[in-house]
């Protein structure tokens, strides 16, 4: 077969790839549209427990992809994200939260606007990590993991102790979030759309849905920019990416910045989820959590980081509401497993099975659909011609010549 051949072969081979590009990604960007509809449209045909269900699991996917960014995009082991979710509660509740009392516990609050508060708590929780990224720099594996674990025992102590501001024990409510005067109260003002009273649980989804849609589109965006892909050098080699001039000490800081401050953004919008903040809302336990959303759904991918939170945060809430109708799951009181324990059996399950078949998450399995729709089972590009395969093996040497050998 003549070099003209292969080389046309060759050519309408890469031609085909681009073909399928542009319709790929038209086929991506229905997909988002149709998805993004029907989140929008939501409040309209589901209750109440569904939007306020949607809203914790807009919250944990915030913490879940400032989380992915740390371990799944720079390999950087942390068990600290309950204490960064702490941070911005407790940050959100007193600066936005009146002064007053418990009984014989005397809150202190500044009573600022709501989005002050926000604001507040994730500043606060950027300024924690990036007070403690210096450790970060320094350590690394098991060893920044068991650092970053003492955060959260710190995080406990105050939480039960420093009662003025976190009301010990016994925890303290959160103010209603609000936001130029609009309120997200039931009704403060009324408002309807489509003959459908927008409520509280209304309001709060969309809320959620804004935020968790911009962190998502800033980490993609961040993953895709310079300092993006120096973060993912630094998960493959740090010594190579401080050969190609990466300063490996200030981008491990920066994560560790941006995380943080992912965790305060998740900590605001729980407690507003939850109503109320507590010691117990905080522990180890959380942080396990979120590190067994990011591996479900697979580390280093932001949408996979989404779906693992959305498995992890939901299970408990829906095994709640039906828990009189499957099995080994009962309700508070009664007979079989609680439905929170039920439901960390079933993702710890999940995660052993996707340890064991698919090591990248349920964005593995994603990835793997999109690749089979290019095979040549699928269709969308043709397999290459015993021409061009007899060209390529003439083209390039079947076997990489011994070290020292001049062909």
């Amino acid at each position: 077969m003549s070099e003209s051949t292969a080389t046309q072969t060759r050519g309408a081979t890469r031609a085909s790839r681009a073909s399928v590009a542009p319709r790929r990604s038209r086929v991506r960007l229905i997909v988002v549209a149709v998805l993004l509809l029907l989140l929008l449209i939501a409040p309209l045909y589901v209750d109440e427990f569904w939007l306020r269900t949607g809203f914790a699991v807009f919250g944990a996917i915030v913490g879940a992809i400032g989380l992915n960014l740390l371990v799944g995009t720079t390999g950087q082991l942390s068990l600290a994200h309950a204490f960064f979710l702490a941070v911005g509660a407790i940050s959100y509740v007193y600066v936005s939260g009146e002064s007053g009392g418990i009984g014989i516990v005397k809150l202190g609050g500044l009573g600022l606007p709501p989005l002050v508060g926000m604001i507040v708590g994730v500043l606060l929780a950027g300024l924690a990590g990036l007070l403690f990224s210096p450790i970060a720099a320094r350590l690394r594996g098991i060893y920044l993991g068991v650092a970053s674990l003492g955060l959260v025992f710190i995080g406990q102590h105050l939480l039960n102790t420093w009662t003025s501001v976190t009301g010990g024990f016994n925890g303290r409510a959160a103010p209603d979030f609000s936001l130029f005067g609009f309120h997200f109260a039931n009704k403060d003002p009324l408002l309807f759309i489509a003959g459908v009273e927008f409520r509280e649980a209304e309001r709060l989804w969309y809320l959620g849905l804004f935020i968790a849609g911009a962190a998502y589109w800033f980490a993609r965006n961040l993953l895709r920019s310079r300092p993006g892909r120096a973060l993912q050098t630094l998960r493959d080699s740090e010594v190579a990416a401080s050969v190609m001039g990466v300063n490996v000490q200030r981008y491990k800081g920066r994560v560790f910045l941006v995380s943080s401050m992912y965790a305060g953004l998740s900590g605001v919008l729980y407690a507003l989820s939850i109503g109320s903040i507590a010691p117990e809302s905080f522990g180890l336990e959380v942080s396990i959590q979120y590190l067994a959303m990011i591996v479900l759904g697979g580390l280093g991918s932001v949408g996979g980081a989404a779906l693992g939170a959305l498995f992890i945060s939901a299970m408990p809430l829906v095994f709640q509401k039906y828990a009189d109708v499957l099995p080994f799951v009962g309700t508070a009181g009664g007979g079989g497993l609680a439905a929170g324990e039920a439901a960390r059996f079933l993702y710890g399950l999940a995660i052993v099975l996707v340890i064991l078949f698919e090591p990248a998450g349920l964005a593995g399995l994603a990835g793997r659909f999109r690749r089979r729709g290019r095979d040549p089972g699928g269709g969308a590009i043709t397999a290459p011609t015993a021409a061009a395969t007899s060209s390529s093996t003439t083209d390039v040497p079947s076997d990489r010549p011994a070290q020292g050998s001049s062909t």
